[in-house]
């Protein structure tokens, strides 16, 4: 009887991670609304327009995802430092927010493929331009280095320029916003960002060293053992990326600053 017991109790929790892998999509068929999660302060993947609009490379492919589908699409806007154990709690159904796949949040949560591999640039104070050419230069207890709390940006300042006094910042746009009144000398942060940071507000100002120093690959984050969920992504970005879609949506955010236009 202790066996026979002990076998039902085995499948049971064999079975237990099936069902939960089966629950998102069909909780979001049965809902017909993908919920996906993102903090909308991460130019030009998530941001705000001037009529309050979430826009940005995320939201279209959200919008695509949502497509294909069959449902509607609901953006949840979510703090960084809480976005994990939003997603954790159920408060949406994947994170699509220019997340870094790290493995220390790979413990925690579960990835589709990368859908971008970016890295970490230097926002400069023009004043140093020909004195700092790389993040080496910065590593000096003379500079004072900022990037956003939470963030890889944060992560390598620490790690690769740990001489320098650092400034945690809450939002991006505080850090650059004391880079151009002079308050530190270099923010960093995502390469995609910073190039948009500089067209947007920093010509003339301060200087982009926009050659990545870092490998940072980003993907679309769901809950552990989901991996329905995941080989569904997993196809859909393949489709997309064969198709030209991904390359119309990139072209859109990366490729032209139509978009600057709408800006707060």
């Amino acid at each position: 009887m202790k066996r026979l017991l002990a076998g039902i109790l085995t499948l049971c929790l064999l079975a237990l991670p099936l069902a939960a892998v089966a629950g998102t999509l069909d909780e979001i068929q049965k809902r017909g609304t993908l919920r996906v999660g993102m903090e909308p302060g991460y130019m030009p993947f998530e941001l705000t327009n001037k009529k309050g609009e979430i826009v940005g490379f995320d939201v279209d492919m959200a919008k695509r995802m949502a497509k294909a589908m069959g449902v509607k699409l609901e953006l949840v806007s979510t703090a960084w430092d809480g976005i994990i154990p939003a997603l954790i709690t159920k408060k949406f159904d994947i994170i699509m927010s220019g997340m870094t796949l790290t493995q220390e949040r790979n413990m925690k949560i579960n990835f589709a493929n990368p859908y971008i591999v970016i890295g970490q640039t230097i926002l400069l104070r023009k004043e140093l331009a020909g004195k700092v050419k790389s993040y080496r230069d910065l590593n000096d207890a003379k500079y004072t280095v900022g990037s956003k709390l939470g963030t890889t940006g944060e992560q390598a300042t620490k790690r690769m320029i740990h001489k320098a006094k650092y400034i945690s910042y809450e939002t991006e746009q505080e850090g650059v916003l004391e880079l151009v009144n002079g308050k530190i000398d270099a923010f960093i942060y995502d390469m995609p960002y910073n190039a948009a940071a500089f067209v947007q507000r920093g010509q003339g100002k301060i200087v982009h060293l926009d050659k990545p120093f870092t490998y940072e690959p980003l993907a679309w984050a769901v809950r552990k053992g989901d991996y329905d969920f995941i080989n569904w992504l997993n196809n859909f970005l393949n489709q997309v990326k064969n198709d030209g879609t991904y390359d119309k949506i990139y072209r859109k955010w990366f490729e032209d600053d139509a978009w600057m236009k709408g800006l707060q």
